[in-house]
């Protein structure tokens, strides 16, 4: 029996896939790009928000604005986005617009955190100004697991807990949380039956939870 290789026919207008086997260039997106080039532009846009994101740091904290800090900074930030910016942006899928309002609400996030960090000080300020401390004083390891799905959000909800006063990340396995705790009421976000107020705020601004 003889046998045929079967042919297909291509629609007027439709390029022809190429016979070496590159059939991206036949597999389209909604906007008309290829699979291959809408994953270039995918793998350029972290190391592109890494560095604006380390060079705005760098000309915060360095409060210089001369010519030889700023390209200081341009230098040091372009080599670290370049050399890390897959720790910052790992996974990244999102488009421009998604990014740019995920760093808005982000903003948003670190202004209510800075507030919790004001209050968390004034709470071990009165611990340590206090007659009788070991009233208060009752250090303790608080267990909780989070919802968080990413490991990012799950990076900052660890940082942020440690950057507040009277808490530090411990340990995190898997999605169990261990954090050290100062007293009960340094603990009490943290020990509820369900995400407490800055784990609903991380979830809102990276995986679109509510607050």
């Amino acid at each position: 029996m003889a046998f045929t290789r079967s042919r297909r026919h291509w629609p007027a207008g439709e390029e022809r896939p190429k016979e070496n086997g590159h059939l991206y260039e036949i597999l389209k997106g909604g906007d008309g790009k290829s699979i291959i080039e809408q994953a270039r532009e995918i793998e350029t846009m972290p190391p592109v928000f890494t560095f604006f994101v380390m060079l705005a740091f760098w000309t915060a904290l360095s409060g210089k604005f001369d010519l030889f800090h700023l390209g200081m900074g341009v230098f040091s930030s372009g080599l670290v986005a370049w050399l890390s910016h897959d720790l910052l942006f790992e996974g990244h899928t999102k488009k421009l617009r998604a990014t740019l309002i995920e760093i808005a609400c982000f903003l948003r996030y670190l202004l209510w955190l800075f507030g919790q960090i004001v209050l968390a000080n004034f709470h071990i300020a009165g611990l340590a100004l206090s007659l009788y401390p070991k009233k208060h004083l009752d250090p303790h390891i608080v267990k909780f697991r989070t919802s968080l799905k990413t490991d990012f959000a799950r990076f900052v909800l660890a940082n942020s807990i440690t950057l507040t006063p009277g808490t530090v990340s411990v340990r995190i396995e898997d999605d169990m949380f261990y954090v050290h705790a100062i007293s009960r009421r340094s603990s009490a976000d943290l020990a509820g039956p369900g995400p407490g107020e800055m784990e609903r705020w991380v979830a809102w601004v990276f995986e679109g939870g509510s607050r």
